[in-house]
């Protein structure tokens, strides 16, 4: 084991919520390090949806995830938050008074007064299709992301699915791509009724195809797909494609979250709607891993969260400082935090 590191917050997860809470935190004094299983910031936006682009940020019509993680990059660096990518944290003990001793999966230990979970889903992982003999192509020829749009460039695409990520592709990859052809078990979808008239208009002109049915075999060489088996109604037909991208949804794990003494709702931490506080004092929980009445899963929901979080923090790191509520847009103060005075 490492010596531990000491800090005032211990963040746990580095997507957009995790990141965002290093702003409120900074804007308060309060130094912040962060855990991430990844090898980069950003979270589900880097790892699963880099160049899709997110429409409901307040005042930013369209930004990808790539960016949107760079802004939030940008925004944080004058307080030098300091980053542990590839661990995964396994045990967080000690308590609000004594402080939280906190270790992950390579050894690294940290001694922090404070903990913040903006862990995401938690663990996640893409749900595989039920396709024999899928695992050569995997890596390949069969993609559970899009993080490059390029390589995907005048190539027959197969995408399956009925969901936002599915129908977001296509629209997103038509112009790009040789031909899409999108199978859905059924007619009817799942994601956005705005998403599903616009791939129907594709179909309608000639630009993509839509299949009702389900994929039954692969075929190709050297984990390189040349064509796949779609079962349609009473027939299968045989659609050349050299990628498959499937969007089955995720498969969430809560992992060691659950051994922490948090009080769970359906594998989620609840929390106040006044701190963001879980069940076990000076440990918070923001972002998707969170639960409480009236809950939405949107990205601006967990920058809310972390705001108020960090108000909470701040009492506890510093509980004989009063907190004297600032904007950032007078206060110059916090100008001279953010360097620009």
């Amino acid at each position: 084991m490492t010596q531990d590191i000491k800090t005032d917050v211990l963040i746990i997860g580095a997507g957009p919520v995790g990141l965002f809470a290093v702003f409120e935190l900074g804007l308060l004094g309060l130094s912040a390090h962060l855990v991430d299983v990844l090898d980069r910031p950003g979270g589900q936006c880097a790892e699963l949806y880099p160049e899709k682009p997110i429409y409901d940020i307040p005042g930013v019509p369209v930004i990808s995830g790539d960016e949107l993680t760079q802004n939030l990059m940008a925004q944080i660096k004058p307080f030098a938050p300091q980053f542990h990518f590839q661990q995964m944290v396994t045990g967080v003990s000690g308590d609000v008074k004594t402080g939280f001793h906190v270790t992950t999966d390579q050894g690294q230990s940290f001694h922090a007064k404070v903990v913040v979970i903006a862990a995401g889903g938690g663990s996640f992982q893409p749900k595989r299709p039920p396709i024999k003999g899928i695992e050569p192509y995997e890596g390949r020829s069969i993609h559970y992301s899009v993080r490059q749009r390029e390589i995907f460039r005048d190539r027959d695409l197969l995408i399956v699915g009925g969901g936002d990520s599915a129908l977001d592709w296509c629209l997103d990859l038509e112009p790009i791509a040789g031909r899409i052809t999108l199978v859905h078990r059924r007619p009817k979808f799942r994601a956005s009724p705005d998403s599903v008239a616009k791939m129907m208009a594709l179909v309608e002109a000639g630009k993509m195809d839509f299949l009702i049915g389900q994929v039954r075999d692969l075929k190709g060489d050297n984990g390189q797909l040349s064509e796949a088996s779609i079962a349609v109604v009473d027939e299968e037909i045989t659609v050349a494609c050299d990628a498959l991208l499937p969007f089955f949804g995720l498969t969430m794990k809560l992992g060691p979250v659950s051994d922490w003494g948090l009080e769970l709702e359906k594998n989620l931490i609840t929390v106040d709607t006044a701190k963001f506080a879980t069940s076990r004092a000076g440990v918070f929980a923001i972002g998707d891993i969170n639960t409480y009445p009236g809950k939405l899963k949107l990205i601006l929901s967990g920058f809310h969260e972390a705001a108020l979080m960090s108000q909470a923090a701040k009492a506890i790191v510093h509980p004989d400082e009063r907190v004297v509520f600032q904007y950032t847009t007078s206060s110059s103060k916090l100008q001279k935090k953010l360097g620009v005075i």
